[in-house]
């Protein structure tokens, strides 16, 4: 067991070197205690079809983390850096909401999701990590009003769909962040006419050879 764990962590911290991304000891123990959270509800709750716990590492620990340095950037730029909301919609276990809240402790994330085990668990997640600024929500994203600055999902629904259903949880001056594989050429032209792109960010996802990207978006008037 302890030479599993002593792997998992040698793929975090090569992961986190490789994205750049300066963590403290507390919360890289953190993220692999959120790894081996997810690894127990599963076996009961079914939170992700990932069960081997290095694929896990890579398909959803890794690929949350390099959406963190374009976060922090967007939010410095847009002078968000301390007290920024960000809602995680259909979050399931937490992937990338729970990620975020651990590496930008001065964000205020609260992780949506329809199914009441799995905002259960992000609300455990919250107490057994000790991560005051993390909330787990069981609703539907439509029905949240409370003003969020960004609003991000991982693979939930088409850019149409996560856009329109989270719209009443924008901020005024609030964007989408959705990350996806490769460009959805269909999903972009889909989109409403008030809503617009205004900057697509490629992913290199450490130990992963599949396309990456987020796409920021904001409503136009």
């Amino acid at each position: 067991m302890a030479g599993l764990e002593n792997d998992l962590r040698a793929t975090l911290l090569a992961g986190l070197a490789a994205l750049q991304l300066e963590l403290s000891e507390q919360q890289i123990n953190q993220l692999l205690d959120y790894q081996a959270m997810i690894g127990k509800w599963t076996k009961v709750y079914n939170l992700t079809s990932v069960r081997d716990p290095a694929e896990m590492m890579t398909h959803h620990l890794l690929d949350s983390l390099s959406v963190v340095p374009a976060l922090q950037l967007y939010l410095q730029a847009a002078g968000l850096a301390q007290g920024s909301r960000l809602l995680d919609v259909g979050s399931g276990a937490g992937l990338p909401g729970v990620v975020i809240a651990i590496c930008c402790p001065a964000v205020n994330v609260t992780c949506v999701d329809t199914v009441a085990k799995k905002a259960a668990f992000i609300k455990q997640a919250a107490l057994a990590l000790k991560l005051p600024n993390l909330a787990g929500l069981h609703a539907r994203v439509e029905s949240i009003t409370q003003p969020f600055d960004v609003i991000c999902s991982r693979a939930f629904a088409s850019l149409a769909d996560f856009t329109n259903w989270s719209a009443g949880a924008m901020a005024p001056q609030g964007v989408w962040m959705a990350m996806k594989g490769k460009r959805p050429s269909d999903e972009l032209q889909a989109l409403a006419e008030n809503i617009a792109m205004f900057h697509v960010e490629q992913l290199q996802v450490p130990g992963l050879e599949a396309e990456r990207c987020i796409l920021w978006l904001r409503p136009v008037s």
